[in-house]
């Protein structure tokens, strides 16, 4: 970060402080055991959640050796002794090159799921996304966050009003771009969630953007309308009642009045049918600019003709990114496909990159590849099963806390410094 002491030997510091005087580390400091402790922490199916890929998981194995076909080479005898990590994204000065990217059904790690997030963000300076698949609605995650920067994340839902509406609550909250996901129109074969029979989704958890909108809420309740009390029902199942339970709890309003409704269930039946649509184009983007003044981002871009689609579509950026590996098993590594992208694109627009970023020499090798920003994914989701609020900013401290020592021991003093030059591919 800029001025005072570098965030690396500041983290560090602390750290090493910290052990000294016998206080514990509630968040481990290496990717793999991060994982490891969240996944004890987090119910069996969260975790699967959270941490499953699509199929055979080949396309979350390809994003990591992405990663491990390029090596760092320092540069020696360079003055590093003060360093800058902040970047500009879209007018405004942010102190690392970091978003928190959009990740949904944060209560299978928290029960104060985003909102903890959103605390965390806040404290950090990193912009967090908030996620149209949210755990508690958008508005009070604006509420913790003061003016720190927050963007919103678009699933194109089915039903136009319900876009619309999405639209001018986050332009009201505050949200100072629009992340538009394109490539999860339809969910990806997750073998760890369907060994499970286990969408979060089914049991009225992450829709609370949903059942805090008003478009949404109309047709949930025309539904509603529509439900006859008189109609026979199957036995219940004990699945079926803690199914019910699990989305009366969640519901707006009270638990005991939500139980006698057909409003949880129509929440949720209504938001399974209008979740996303399939039949987008390039020609439906012009549907955004007549909405919102909020710069427009595309994420999901994973091929070069895509990116230059995008310049010329007038989009205002681009996330190169395969969703983590979440959706089509076998798909090419990001990281592969960023450095022709971004030649591609030739500064047109800003180039964002997440998938596979697991540490801050990670997040080093994605910027010296063209990336404007890095956006962190699961790691801070396993801060969050962790430790809440603080486990998340622990996560992105160290992420920023190692990006900062890499540049001192690579040699450079600025993120506009970090290049390919920096990079060898083997």
């Amino acid at each position: 970060m800029t001025g005072g002491e570098p965030i690396g030997r500041r983290v560090q510091s602390r750290i090493y402080r910290n052990g000294a005087l016998g206080v514990p580390m509630a968040t481990p400091r290496s990717p793999d055991g991060l994982e490891r402790a969240a996944r004890r922490r987090m119910s069996a199916r969260a975790f699967a959640y959270v941490a499953g890929s699509a199929g055979a998981e080949r396309t979350a194995r390809a994003n990591i050796e992405a990663f491990d076909r390029w090596q760092i080479v320092p540069r020696m005898l360079r003055d590093v002794g003060e360093r800058d990590t902040s970047v500009e994204i879209f007018g405004r000065r942010h102190p690392t090159p970091f978003l928190l990217s959009p990740i949904g059904v944060q209560e299978l790690a928290h029960p104060e799921a985003d909102v903890a997030t959103a605390r965390a963000a806040a404290a950090t300076g990193v912009p967090m996304v908030f996620s149209s698949q949210a755990s508690r609605p958008m508005e009070e995650c604006a509420a913790v966050m003061g003016d720190a920067a927050r963007w919103f994340q678009l699933y194109w839902s089915s039903d136009d009003d319900v876009v619309v509406s999405f639209l001018e609550r986050a332009e009201a909250c505050g949200c100072e771009a629009l992340v538009v996901t394109l490539d999860t129109h339809v969910l990806g074969w997750r073998p760890r969630d369907l060994d499970r029979a286990f969408l979060p989704f089914a049991h009225g958890m992450g829709i609370a953007q949903y059942t805090s909108d008003p478009a949404f809420m109309r047709l949930a309740a025309a539904r509603a309308d529509k439900t006859d009390p008189n109609a026979p029902r199957p036995r219940p199942t004990l699945a079926a009642i803690r199914t019910l339970l699990a989305m009366s709890r969640r519901h707006p309003g009270r638990f005991s009045d939500n139980l006698r409704s057909p409003m949880p269930r129509a929440a949720v039946e209504t938001f399974l049918d209008v979740f996303s649509r399939s039949t987008l184009t390039w020609d439906d983007l012009g549907f955004l600019r007549e909405h919102t003044t909020l710069p427009i981002v595309l994420k999901g871009i994973q091929d070069p003709h895509d990116a230059v689609r995008a310049v010329d579509a007038g989009v205002d950026g681009i996330v190169v990114s395969n969703h983590g590996g979440r959706q089509v098993d076998g798909a090419i590594g990001s990281l592969t496909v960023l450095p022709e992208i971004v030649a591609r694109v030739g500064g047109a627009l800003p180039v964002f990159f997440d998938s596979g970023v697991r540490t801050g020499a990670d997040a080093f090798k994605a910027l010296a590849l063209g990336a404007t920003a890095i956006g962190i994914g699961r790691p801070y989701m396993y801060g969050l099963a962790l430790d809440g609020a603080a486990g998340v900013e622990a996560v992105v401290d160290h992420f920023a806390a190692e990006l900062d020592l890499t540049m001192a021991l690579a040699g450079a003093s600025r993120v506009g410094d970090i290049d390919a030059g920096f990079l060898r591919h083997r």
